[in-house]
C-alpha cells in the first residue's frame, strides 16, 4: 500500500501541472508583445507615409508597452517593402504602413511576388484624404462645370501633369475623366513637384494632387482649386466645393493609409493591434497630423478595412482595362 504522504505529494503534483497546462497557452498570448515590433514603410523617408507612420509608431509603443520601430524599404513602386512584409511570420512583431498606391501598383498588371489580398491580413485603416482638380491661372474656366465644358468642347485639349505612369495621380485623374465623359492627355513627370513647376508657369492646363499638397499654392494664388474629391468640403480649404456640389455627382476619390501584416495572424494578436489602433486615432496630436494631411481618422475593423483593397483594386482594374491605359 502506498504511503498517505506520498500519495498526497504524488496528487499535488498531477494537479499542478493540469493547472500549468490549462495556464500555459492564455500566459503565452498575454504575453504580446514581449519584444519591439517593425513597422514597415514601403517608400522613402520624409513623405506623407513615413511621417504619419513615425506619428503612430511612437502612439502606438506607448500603448503597446514595446518600441514600434519604423523602418524604409523603398522600391519597385512598394513591392520591395510589402514583400519583405508578406515573407516575414505572421506574429505580428513585423507590420506593414500602406497606403492607396499598394492597390493600383497590384492592379497595373506588374507581375508582383505577392497576391494582394491572400498573403496580407488588414489591421486597420488609418485614415484618408481628397484630393483636389487644379488649373493653372490662364485656364478660362472657373468652376469644375466651366473646366468640364471646355474639355468636352474640344477633346484632347486639355493636359494634365502627374507624378509618373501608373499612379495615383494619373489613375485618378482617368477616372475623373471617365466619370466627366471628357478626353485629356496625359504627361508624366518624377514626381508632382515638376507638375506643379509647369501647371504654374502655364504649360499644363490641370492635375490632380492631394489636397494637402495643393493648398499652400491655391491659398497663395499661384493655382486655382475647382473641387475637391472627397464627400464632404475639407477643412483645409472650407471654400472650395466637392465634385458632386461642382457639377460632378457620384464622383469621390480619396487617398488612404492602413496598417496590415502577413496572412495569418493569431486572432489574439490582431484584435490587439486594431484596438489599440484605434484608440490612438482618438488621440489629438494623431488627429492633427492627419489633418495636416487633408485627412480624417477612419477607425474600423479588421473586416471593414478588409473590404476596401479588394474593391480598389477591383476599380482601378476595371479602369485600366476600359481605358487602355499603358501602365508600364
Amino acid at each position: 500500500m502506498m504511503n498517505p504522504i506520498r500519495r498526497a505529494v504524488l496528487a499535488l503534483g498531477a494537479a499542478v501541472a493540469a493547472i500549468t497546462s490549462l495556464v500555459a497557452p492564455a500566459s503565452s498570448q498575454a504575453a504580446y508583445p514581449d519584444r519591439p515590433i517593425k513597422l514597415i514603410v514601403p517608400f522613402a523617408p520624409g513623405g506623407s507615409n513615413d511621417i504619419l507612420a513615425r506619428v503612430l509608431a511612437e502612439k502606438l509603443g506607448g500603448r503597446l508597452g514595446q518600441p514600434v520601430i519604423v523602418e524604409n524599404r523603398a522600391g519597385a513602386g512598394g513591392t520591395i517593402g510589402t514583400d519583405f512584409v508578406v515573407k516575414s511570420p505572421p506574429d505580428g512583431y513585423t507590420l506593414l504602413f500602406a497606403s492607396t498606391s499598394i492597390t493600383t501598383n497590384a492592379a497595373s498588371g506588374k507581375k508582383l511576388p505577392y497576391d494582394l489580398v491572400k498573403d496580407l491580413q488588414p489591421i486597420g485603416e488609418v485614415g484618408a484624404g481628397p484630393f483636389v482638380v487644379v488649373v493653372n491661372n490662364d485656364v478660362k474656366a472657373k468652376t469644375l462645370k466651366e473646366l468640364i465644358d471646355l474639355a468636352r468642347a474640344k477633346p484632347g485639349s486639355v493636359t494634365y501633369g502627374t507624378a509618373g505612369v501608373g499612379g495615383i495621380n494619373h489613375l485618378g485623374t482617368e477616372l475623373f475623366a471617365s466619370a466627366a465623359k471628357i478626353q485629356l492627355v496625359h504627361v508624366p513627370y518624377k514626381g508632382i513637384g515638376p507638375a506643379f513647376t509647369d501647371l504654374m508657369g502655364g504649360n499644363l492646363q490641370m492635375a490632380l494632387p492631394t489636397l494637402a499638397s495643393a493648398v499652400a499654392y491655391i491659398q497663395s494664388g499661384k493655382m486655382r482649386g475647382l473641387a475637391i474629391t472627397g464627400a464632404q468640403r475639407s477643412p483645409l480649404a472650407p471654400d472650395i466645393p466637392t465634385c458632386a456640389e461642382a457639377g460632378l455627382p457620384g464622383f469621390q476619390l480619396e487617398v488612404w493609409w492602413g496598417i496590415l501584416g502577413p496572412a495569418r495572424v493569431p486572432t489574439a494578436v490582431l484584435k490587439r493591434l486594431n484596438e489599440e489602433l484605434n484608440t490612438v486615432l482618438s488621440q489629438p496630436e494623431v488627429r492633427d497630423v492627419l489633418a495636416r494631411e487633408g485627412a480624417t481618422p477612419k477607425p474600423d475593423t479588421p473586416e471593414e478595412f478588409g473590404k476596401l483593397i479588394p474593391f480598389e483594386l477591383a476599380r482601378w482594374s476595371k479602369l485600366i482595362k476600359d481605358a487602355n491605359i499603358q501602365t508600364e
